[in-house]
């Protein structure tokens, strides 16, 4: 049987041009066309694999591709310029993805398009009254970047034609699922230093940019349309909160807009349950669903529908599925998805890490099915009945599970060694994925005591317990109860870490859900408190927008029989490390245990940079800096010499000052001096935030004039420092030299 040596094919900045087909035997072939859009689904009880097919996104790609050839007929001048500008390469270091360019570019066609190319399409709607458009993307492929481009795209539109209301709208409501992911989204408020519109390119003008400023957009999570709680104990009886008194307490800012648009990021917590499917809470959980959570989260949407009336509704997930209740099939795709980028379609364009399964085994088989008793680790008896038990934490773990955590060790500490070895700052983190506390608790005490196989995981200061109560009431902003033990933990934590002690005061003094908070959501990244973590037991599966880029080794100790839950947890560790200042891994054959174990230290596989590439990236840094100051001064002294009454200002289309006339007339030498100032020291700000010296905050960029922040992000985009794009979980491929040509993501 032929070995493939790298599942990677495709270029992840144009059309996917071949697939990977796997047989019976589960030997693979090359296919030379794109994969239909489909789903596998995985009967667990029977053992079999089905594909079904997405017809609705095939036709919809066909047209689509039409509609593109005949040069997008029916959008307005504003869409033509932002698509002409997205495929520009030639205005960012690296090309938009594809899926990113065919994800927003379905969308204008189903809202721009004219109607002979939109003839017989028809969306199934989810049975409410708004409209509803899922874009099916994969863990990092970059969904954040995909919604800075649908909200430039409909506002902008928007305010250039007021009018057209029901196509575009300036007022967004993005809804995210947890606290986390809130926080990641806040790139897409503008005023953002770090924003996604400034960091990706998004607008074809500085104009436009600033024109982007006028947008009113609210970023909350679903838990705020929860309704209020009735008190029980009240003098004054207020009775049930109105529809109107709910949308102004969840909207706030945009109380007072109509026609939203609504976003919903990670939107397979958001469904409505048809009244025909019988699931219990119990079967729910299994499936690693809240009911009340999808409930709760359309229904308020609905409310603000009946007040303020929704636009449209554009959902964003890897896995947009919906519980049917039936046993042959434990959940539903949407069946209003209209394009479809999945996992498979990733792993081949070298998007995210590629998952690997157990090819060694020193566990004796199953005497009926002669298969590994690693393979399906928590089916054996002798697991499930002891993970299903009340057991104190000092219970030693079941003799099978601690030899897969000896092989998994065995290869997360050879991974460590690379890493070490290549210049990483942050170790590899194997993460543990348990059925309950009690099992959780164990593992914890597995591994801070010394009863591991390999000496390296014997680190109690680098073993985090994530306690799902406190992490769900940090989610929400509450106070969990109190546990002197866990608190303890986490400060003993804190205190290892090699942080400034500034910033262990700090976290000394937050709440325990807080602090869990900072813990968890930072793990791997440098001059945090959870730099240096290795080991992280949790039961479930933490929650969406856990972008820890170092998880490499997945153990699960639960039952996997959903195949939502299994895909949900395997993107916990799909994202590619990219930090700039984290070095890459040599490709290796990686041990590990399918689905109970799951090893994903292939990123990177063999990317590195050469002493000479990262000189001749700083050479043609330092030119496109002095190129930009050159520029700049240019614009400077024509401002000196009286060019001011055309309005333009410093930067490239900002209007500084647009009253005509410019220093003439009411402007006397005393206001032009301290414009100068002003905008002089704007000019060298705008260096120093483009060699990350400072952020526009510290550099005082807020007191200059208005053109200054986007300046700033064009010198930022046009040079930026070596390895800066991969800062962002949208932009995981640098521009490396392969160390293979078997390992190449083509450019």
């Amino acid at each position: 049987m032929t070995v493939v040596k790298s599942l990677i094919i495709n270029s992840p900045y144009s059309t996917p041009t071949r697939h990977w087909e796997q047989a019976r035997d589960g030997t693979l072939s090359l296919i030379e066309r794109r994969r239909p859009a489909g789903y596998e689904i995985f009967d667990i009880r029977n053992n079999t694999r089905r594909t079904e097919p997405l017809a609705l996104v095939n036709a919809i790609r066909q047209r689509v591709d039409a509609w593109r050839a005949a040069d997008y007929p029916g959008i307005t001048s504003v869409t033509r310029g932002l698509i002409e500008h997205w495929h520009d390469r030639s205005t960012r270091q690296l090309p938009l993805y594809f899926c990113q360019i065919e994800a927003i570019e379905t969308l204008i066609w189903w809202v721009e398009a004219t109607d002979e190319f939109r003839q017989g399409v028809f969306i199934q709607s989810d049975g409410g009254p708004w409209e509803r458009l899922c874009n099916k993307m994969a863990t990092g492929t970059g969904k954040t970047t995909l919604m800075a481009m649908i909200i430039a795209w409909q506002v902008l539109n928007a305010l250039t034609y007021p009018k057209r209301g029901k196509a575009f709208s300036r007022s967004i409501f993005v809804v995210a699922p947890g606290l986390t992911v809130k926080e990641r989204l806040r790139v897409l408020y503008p005023g953002e230093p770090d924003n996604a519109y400034d960091a990706f390119n998004v607008c074809p003008s500085d104009a436009l940019r600033q024109k982007l400023n006028q947008m009113d957009i609210l970023i909350e999570n679903w838990h705020t349309l929860m309704p209020l709680k009735e008190q029980d104990r009240s003098v004054v009886k207020k009775g049930k909160e109105s529809d109107e008194a709910f949308t102004r307490r969840v909207l706030g800012k945009l109380a007072g807009c109509r026609d939203l648009l609504i976003i919903n990021d990670e939107a397979h917590h958001a469904y409505r349950k048809p009244a025909d499917v019988k699931i219990s809470r119990k079967e729910a959980e299994l499936l690693g669903l809240d009911l009340d959570e999808a409930t709760r989260w359309i229904e308020g949407l609905d409310r603000i529908h009946a007040t303020r009336r929704i636009q449209r509704c554009f959902d964003l997930s890897a896995t947009p599925f919906a519980p049917t209740g039936r046993a042959n099939s434990e959940a539903g795709l949407f069946d209003w998805i209209v394009s479809d980028f999945g996992l498979n379609d990733a792993i081949e364009a070298g998007l995210v890490k590629t998952p690997r399964v157990v090819i060694r085994d020193d566990a004796l088989p199953d005497a009926k099915t002669m298969r590994s008793k690693l393979y399906h680790i928590y089916r054996e008896a002798e697991v499930a009945e002891d993970f299903n038990r009340k057991a104190e934490a000092h219970e030693a773990l079941p003799k099978l599970v601690q030899d897969a955590y000896t092989l998994l060790g065995a290869d997360w500490r050879e991974t460590m060694q690379q890493w070490a070895a290549v210049g990483h700052t942050s170790p590899p983190v194997m993460l543990t994925v348990c059925n309950r506390t009690e099992t959780a608790a164990r593992v914890e005490h597995y591994f801070r005591n010394g009863d591991a196989h390999w000496s390296e995981l014997h680190a109690p200061e680098r073993t985090l317990r994530v306690d799902s109560k406190v992490l769900e009431k940090a989610e929400i902003g509450e106070n969990a109860g109190s546990d002197k033990n866990y608190e303890a933990a986490l400060q003993a934590i804190v205190e290892a870490a090699n942080i400034p002690a500034m910033r262990k005061e700090r976290l000394r003094g937050l709440k325990k859900e807080e602090l869990l908070r900072a813990i968890v959501d930072n793990v791997g990244k440098r001059g945090t408190a959870g730099q240096d973590l290795q080991n992280v037991v949790s039961v479930a599966m933490l929650s969406e927008g856990w972008d820890a880029k170092n998880v490499t080794h997945i153990m699960g100790l639960r039952a996997f029989t959903s195949q939502l839950l299994c895909e949900q947890v395997i993107g916990r560790g799909l994202r590619r490390v990219g930090d700039r200042r984290e070095r890459p891994v040599p490709a290796r054959v990686c041990q590990c245990v399918r689905r109970a174990v799951v090893d994903l230290s292939g990123c990177r596989r063999g990317w590195r940079r050469t002493a000479t590439a990262e000189a001749e990236h700083a050479d043609r840094i330092a030119d496109r800096t002095r190129r930009n100051g050159d520029a700049l001064a240019q614009r400077i002294a024509r401002r000196r010499g009286g060019q001011t009454g055309s309005g333009r200002g410093l930067a490239a289309g900002r209007n500084i000052d647009a009253r005509p006339g410019g220093d003439a007339g009411e402007c006397g030498d005393r206001t032009r001096a301290r414009r100068r100032h002003r905008h002089e020291q704007g000019t060298q700000n705008r260096f120093v935030i483009a060699t990350g010296g400072l952020s526009p905050a510290a550099a005082g960029v807020q007191g200059c004039a208005q053109g200054v922040r986007g300046t700033a992000g064009q010198v930022r985009r046009q040079s930026r420092v070596p390895g800066g794009p991969v800062d962002s979980p949208d932009r995981a491929i640098p521009r490396f030299r392969p160390a293979c040509d078997s390992d190449a993501i083509p450019q």
